[in-house]
């Protein structure tokens, strides 16, 4: 690049091949309005973990159609979420991006709330796109998916003594600052339950969270990756934050 982005958006993806170049394209359309001083230098950055789909083909594809605006890193396989995130903060930073933005590429996180997030930072370090603050919610989510997801959020809440509503969503906004004053390398959990380490450390510092209300529609394209090994490896993530609190705070 070379020009140096004032945010970047990550999107990990694994087998998102129908879903990739319809969000990308969707992001870039964003710095085209003009209003937004941090969305008129915007970058994208894919982080694949050799879908088998053929997503990082794709990937490098939108990359030369849009040199300078979008990135396409990959590993050599599936090596969880939480990695994915950290690649992809790594090369924003790298990049010299200001601010850092994560999505995940289903389109369950719309490009359309991007500005509602940017704005927010203004009163915030870390804005986090909320299902369970008022005028935020779900579409197309069937009822025992509905009470699975506010239950592990109380867990998360409760255990990591995390204090927002939506402890395991992915729609996110850091500041530059906040990840740099974070050991990265030294994050323990892989998969989703990344999420939650984030704002446990991110907490654990001090830094100013807020919420924005979205509405999170279930996919329209591919398959959901949250299998029981992820389910068991973020139990055990929780417990682990839920010992290091108890430990910091006796």
């Amino acid at each position: 690049m070379t020009k140096r982005p004032v945010t970047c958006v990550v999107v990990p993806t694994y087998n998102e091949l129908d879903n990739l170049r319809p969000l990308i394209e969707s992001i870039l359309t964003l710095s085209r309005d003009g209003t937004n001083p941090a969305l008129e230098d915007l970058c994208v950055i894919n982080v694949d973990d050799n879908s088998p789909d053929g997503t990082g083909d794709e990937a490098d594809r939108l990359a030369a159609m849009y040199p300078g605006r979008v990135e396409a890193l990959h590993r050599p396989k599936k090596l969880g979420l939480g990695g994915a995130h950290l690649a992809g903060f790594a090369r924003a930073l790298h990049l010299g991006a200001q601010i850092v933005i994560t999505m995940d590429a289903d389109f369950s996180h719309h490009p359309r709330y991007v500005p509602a997030i940017l704005e927010k930072r203004g009163d915030a370090d870390v804005v986090i796109g909320s299902r369970y603050v008022p005028g935020g919610g779900v579409s197309g989510w069937p009822w025992d998916r509905r009470v699975l997801s506010r239950t592990a959020n109380l867990i998360a809440r409760l255990s990591a003594g995390v204090h927002v509503r939506d402890t395991t969503t992915g729609f996110r906004l850091y500041r530059r600052e906040v990840l740099e004053s974070i050991p990265l390398d030294h994050i323990f959990s892989s998969g989703y339950a990344f999420m939650v380490e984030m704002l446990f450390l991110v907490q654990e510092r001090g830094w100013r969270v807020a919420e924005i209300p979205i509405i999170l529609q279930d996919r329209q394209f591919g398959s959901s990756k949250i299998s029981h090994l992820e389910i068991s490896k973020a139990v055990y993530t929780l417990l682990r934050l839920g010992l290091r609190r108890v430990v910091r705070d006796a």
